[in-house]
């Protein structure tokens, strides 16, 4: 019988492979938006143009993304926190993990609906649906929000998977790690921001 050590590498592998893979992918479509308006829909119309576009998003992007969600959940709803006792930086780090767990969630399901499902969006119509959606400025601060949350959640748990995994063992690999982890974060967050302006 598979136990939870196998559930949970698992779950710490798909939130880098295939989920930052991804993330990494669409912030760079996303920039394209930086170059104005037929860029950033000749890149969606790239994307739409992938021979069975459904089953590979499902395969590639969705099932793994409703796995890492769902175990993820399952994950916070075991989790005792005791920051309050315990004020380690590293303790507050796996707290916010499970917190930016929680507002990521939300941000790419109501992301995914909006501007994959509902909006009539097209290769043709790509940067003025984006932009029409990003118009109100809740919106934008809730995107921002998003983001952050995302790239937080990320970059964590990038640092987790290679302890996890055995890739960074000991202090000074790890402190490094977190330094690197630090730069990820920081490169997600200029260039998720600007692409968000470039849609304004």
């Amino acid at each position: 019988m598979i136990g939870t050590f196998f559930w949970r590498r698992l779950h710490s592998l798909s939130g880098i492979i295939p989920i930052g893979v991804f993330l990494a992918e669409h912030m760079f479509i996303n920039s394209l938006a930086l170059k104005g308006k037929s860029s950033f829909n000749q890149g969606v119309a790239l994307l739409h143009s992938i021979p069975y576009l459904f089953a590979v998003e499902l395969v590639v992007i969705f099932l793994p993304l409703l796995f890492h969600a769902f175990y993820g959940l399952w994950l916070v709803y075991l989790t005792k926190n005791n920051v309050l006792p315990y004020t380690y930086f590293r303790n507050w780090l796996f707290y916010l993990q499970r917190v930016t767990a929680l507002i990521t969630l939300l941000f790419v399901g109501w992301h995914v609906w909006v501007l994959r499902f509902s909006s009539g969006l097209t290769a043709g119509n790509a940067f003025s649906v984006v932009a029409h959606a990003l118009h109100s400025p809740a919106v934008m601060v809730l995107y921002i929000i998003g983001l952050l949350a995302t790239f937080g959640h990320f970059t964590n748990g990038l640092w987790s998977f290679l302890v996890t995994w055995g890739i960074t063992v000991g202090e000074r690999a790890q402190r490094v790690a977190a330094y690197v982890c630090i730069v990820v974060f920081l490169v997600f967050t200029v260039v998720g921001l600007n692409a968000l302006g470039a849609f304004i």
